[in-house]
């Protein structure tokens, strides 16, 4: 059974999730694979890790960050617990290219080289978005591409983090573009 707990970000509603006592998610409403690791069967209830998890997303909003991460529980295929936890290294402020975290992750495996795309297709599913930072991961020729909880809301969240957004762009196409944001740019 999942507890659920939710949290009023500047960004809109968020979903929190929780065995009891670890997050196991946190999706903006309405992203992509919304809730999509969570069991049917769900109760509301307020936990100590949604209280921890609703301070950590305070201060990161209020443009501070956060010096600790809630306990979090993640479940995936190997290939994607190891992709999550390059993103948890990203540094606040900072981004890295799905190419770099295949290049990665191909050292770690030994392996002569590593899908970009497939990287893409684990950190689009990370369920814990934020705290484990999907957002800090862009295209390696400054495409702001493929953010599960939508392009407008990676923009503000680098922004957020004061990331010079000066040599990156938002994709004329692709699947985590809403309508406003295929005509916008940078």
């Amino acid at each position: 059974m999942h507890f659920v707990g939710h949290y009023d970000s500047p960004l809109g509603g968020i979903l929190l999730a929780s065995d009891g006592k670890s997050l196991t998610g946190l999706w903006f409403d309405g992203q992509k694979y919304f809730a999509d690791t969570l069991d049917r069967e769900r109760e509301e209830q307020e936990l100590p890790v949604f209280g921890n998890a609703r301070y950590w997303l305070d201060l990161y909003f209020q443009g501070v960050c956060p010096e600790f991460t809630p306990p979090l529980k993640l479940e995936g295929s190997p290939f994607r617990l190891a992709v999550w936890e390059i993103l948890q290294k990203i540094p606040y402020g900072q981004v890295m290219t799905y190419g770099e975290i295949a290049r990665l992750l191909a050292l770690k495996t030994g392996k002569p080289s590593m899908s970009a795309q497939a990287v893409g297709g684990a950190v689009g599913h990370n369920p814990i978005s934020v705290i484990i930072p999907c957002h800090r991961v862009v295209g390696s020729n400054g495409s702001l591409t493929g953010y599960a909880g939508g392009i407008e809301k990676k923009v503000q969240l680098l922004t957020l983090e004061k990331v010079d957004m000066k040599s990156f762009f938002v994709p004329k196409k692709g699947t985590a573009l809403s309508p406003v944001s295929r005509s916008s740019t940078i």
